[in-house]
């Protein structure tokens, strides 16, 4: 099971959102029910099978509103639902729940389209030691939220920022003026105990990143033939680097691309290519 964000960072971003959508105020909400308190029931129904994801964190925008609302789970983060299963019972003040509807089932819907599509990349290679990775692909705003939900579709983390980890990347060779001159800077520069990733688009990359001490090796847009040389070169010349493939993943490539042995496969598709899973919020 994927753990939350911390609550600070969530409320915060919440907090925002909710102002966002709230403006001066709610003049439907208020114009209909100023002044009620009136104890109000809705039921949240997926329309279209897919895994949900974010729904401890929907809650959390209903009792920003009001701390009194309670929004009861009928269905666990993480599991697939088919259309039309209510996944989620709440009770609270006819405001709260109205005027926190838009925020929360956005945010849950995209949550739970990410993890949906990141659990179609998981099952191609369920079967083979290679781990999916997501990437910094990600929405302004959003990165701690999208990256939760690969975590619900089973893929894990790569680094959640630039400060991180260390990731020599095509122009950054470029700007070192190679390989071998970006590893000497910064193994002379960066904190201890970051490791160095390297990408490299060919065998002579390769090599030259071996020979440098790179802790891991990305295969950015090699060929599954080239992938499985440099796998075997890699694991012939210091078995601990770690290896990651990238590029152009797709569900029609991704399988192939694990059957080289790579230890990681790196895409930004489940957060960039996901469509949101739809959710309705029914008032009882």
């Amino acid at each position: 099971m994927a753990s939350l964000p911390p609550a600070i960072i969530v409320d915060r971003l919440l907090q925002n959102w909710l102002l966002e959508d709230l403006g001066r105020g709610d003049n439907t909400t208020q114009g209909l029910f100023s002044g009620e308190l009136t104890i109000s029931h809705a039921i949240w129904v997926v329309k279209e099978d897919g895994i949900v994801a974010g729904l401890p964190i929907a809650a959390r925008v209903f009792q920003l509103l009001d701390k009194e609302v309670k929004f009861s789970l009928t269905a666990k983060e993480g599991n697939f639902c088919l259309s039309g299963t209510k996944i989620a019972d709440i009770e609270g003040t006819r405001e709260a729940l109205l005027t926190g509807e838009r925020v929360a089932l956005n945010l849950a819907m995209r949550l739970s389209g990410i993890a949906t599509s990141t659990r179609s990349y998981v099952k191609k290679i369920s079967d083979l030691p290679t781990r999916l990775v997501d990437t910094r692909k990600t929405t302004p705003g959003l990165r701690v939220l999208e990256k939760y939900a690969t975590r619900v579709g089973g893929a894990i983390n790569h680094r959640m920022g630039l400060d991180d980890a260390v990731m020599i990347k095509d122009n950054h060779i470029q700007a070192a003026g190679g390989i071998e001159k970006a590893i000497v800077l910064l193994r002379n520069n960066i904190p201890y105990p970051l490791n160095i990733e390297v990408e490299t688009t060919n065998l002579e990359e390769v090599e030259a990143a071996l020979k440098h001490g790179a802790d891991i090796i990305m295969l950015d847009n090699m060929a599954p033939e080239i992938m499985t040389q440099a796998v075997k070169i890699i694991r012939d010349t210091n078995s601990r680097v770690k290896i990651e493939a990238s590029g152009n993943i797709t569900l029609k490539t991704i399988r192939n691309v694990a059957e080289t042995g790579v230890d990681y496969i790196s895409t930004s598709a489940p957060i960039t290519r996901s469509h949101w899973l739809d959710i309705s919020m029914r008032m009882i």
